[in-house]
């Protein structure tokens, strides 16, 4: 019996696959435990629509992450810390980062910005930012006095 799985099985798929089961399997276990639905026609159209429109979806978020990317890589980011005698009081953080990107007008997490060593001086620093799976962006951080 084929069945669409609403939920991980261990051994048979994750959420959303179609997957053939044992009938006995299907219809004692995945179905009255909603972990799956018989895979009728209408399901399966339906299926395959929602996958087509989360593929569109995913594409133009490509798209737009892309663009961002491009926008973002070769940029120098300044980011204002409070210090006295070349030192700051602290270290610059993700957060600092992210924040100087939201003035800039780019929205960036601040879990996915990467700084290969940590700022604790004036001066300008490499760091990369990963805007989308597979899309990496370059930049520098200017570090200067508030």
């Amino acid at each position: 019996m084929k069945v669409i799985l609403l939920k991980d099985i261990q051994g048979h798929g994750k959420r959303g696959a179609i997957v053939e089961v044992n009938d006995g399997y299907a219809r004692n276990f995945l179905i009255p435990k909603k972990f799956a639905v018989e895979a009728t026609k209408s399901l399966l159209n339906e299926y395959n629509a929602k996958l087509e429109k989360e593929k569109k979806l995913m594409e133009e978020e490509k798209a737009r992450a892309l663009e961002t990317a491009n926008l973002i890589s070769g940029k120098t980011v300044d980011v204002k810390v409070k210090c006295g005698d070349g030192k700051l009081y602290g270290s610059v953080t993700n957060q600092d980062i992210a924040n100087a990107f939201k003035e800039l007008g780019f929205e960036v997490d601040k879990k996915k910005i990467t700084v290969k060593d940590s700022i604790k001086a004036l001066g300008l620093y490499d760091a990369e930012v990963w805007v989308y799976k597979e899309t990496l962006a370059k930049f520098k951080i200017n570090v200067v006095k508030e």
